[in-house]
C-alpha cells in the first residue's frame, strides 16, 4: 500500500538476510540512558512528589515500582523535558502538546472556552500520534483523551474528582490488616484502636509528644497562621 516505505523490510548489502530499519520513535541505548538520567536526577519541592528516582533504573532502561501519582507527575511535568533532546522534533512536539494537554486539564481554574480549546487540540495530537505509532498502540486508553475535555465541561475541575486521596486512603486501611483470612475484622480493630488514640491525645498535656502537637517535618519556627510576628502595633482608624 506504500505506507510508511522507510519500515518496511530491507534487504542487507550482501541480499541473504533482510533487516527491519529502525522508527523515528525508537531510542538507542545512549538516549535511552540520557532519557532516564533525567528523570533519575530531578529534584522537587517538598510534598510535590514522591522519590521518582527510587523507580528510575538506568542501567536495566527500564521504570517500574512507582504508583499512579507518580505517572501523574512524569506525564505533567518530566516526559516533555526528558523528551526534548533524544527524539526528533515530529516525535517530542506530538508528546510535549500531550503533555500539556494534561497539565493544562488539571488546572485548579479553568475557563469554558479554554476547554474548547483543549477539545480541539487533543484531536490534532492524537492525529499527529497516529503519524508516529503503530496501530497497536492506539488502545481504548488512548483514545480517552478525546473525551476528557467533555468530562471537565460537565464535571468541573478534575480535582474534585479524582480517585488519589481514596487510594491513599486505601493503601493506610491495607496497613491495618495483620490476619489475611480475617481482614475486615483486622481493618475494623485497628481503626477504633487508632481513633481511640487520637481521642485520648486531646486530653493529654502539652508536654506529651501526641500526633496533635508534634512538630511538623519542615517546622520553620514560625508561629501559627493568625498572629502577628515581632511587635504588637495598635492603631484606631478615625
Amino acid at each position: 500500500m506504500g505506507i510508511r516505505k522507510k519500515l518496511h523490510l530491507k534487504a542487507t548489502s550482501d541480499g541473504k538476510r533482510t533487516q527491519l530499519p529502525k522508527a523515528c520513535s525508537s531510542l538507542t541505548k545512549k538516549e535511552k540512558s540520557i532519557f532516564y538520567g533525567v528523570l533519575k536526577n530531578v529534584k522537587f519541592p517538598d510534598g510535590m512528589a514522591s522519590n521518582i528516582s527510587r523507580c528510575m533504573h538506568v542501567e536495566e532502561g527500564k521504570i517500574f515500582g512507582y504508583k499512579s501519582h507518580d505517572a501523574h507527575i512524569i506525564l505533567h511535568f518530566l516526559l516533555q523535558i526528558a523528551i526534548r533532546g533524544v527524539t526528533p522534533n515530529q516525535v517530542a512536539i506530538p508528546l510535549i502538546r500531550l503533555c500539556s494537554f494534561f497539565r493544562c486539564l488539571c488546572q485548579k481554574v479553568i475557563e469554558p472556552k479554554s476547554v474548547d480549546h483543549l477539545e480541539v487540540e487533543i484531536a490534532e495530537t492524537l492525529c499527529q500520534l497516529e503519524r508516529i505509532f503503530p496501530p497497536s498502540f492506539f488502545d481504548i486508553m488512548v483514545h480517552l483523551p478525546i473525551h476528557l475535555a467533555n468530562e471537565v465541561r460537565l464535571g468541573g475541575p478534575v480535582q474534585f474528582r479524582w480517585m488519589y486521596y481514596m487510594e491513599r486512603y486505601l493503601g493506610e486501611l491495607k496497613s491495618f490488616v495483620r490476619n489475611k483470612s480475617r481482614p475486615e475484622g483486622s481493618i475494623a480493630e485497628a481503626y477504633l484502636a487508632k481513633e481511640s488514640l487520637i481521642f485520648c491525645s486531646r486530653y493529654l498535656s502539652s508536654d506529651v509528644d501526641t500526633q496533635m502537637n508534634r512538630m511538623t517535618r519542615n517546622n520553620c519556627e514560625f508561629p501559627n497562621t493568625g498572629y502577628f510576628v515581632g511587635a504588637r502595633t495598635l492603631f484606631s482608624i478615625s
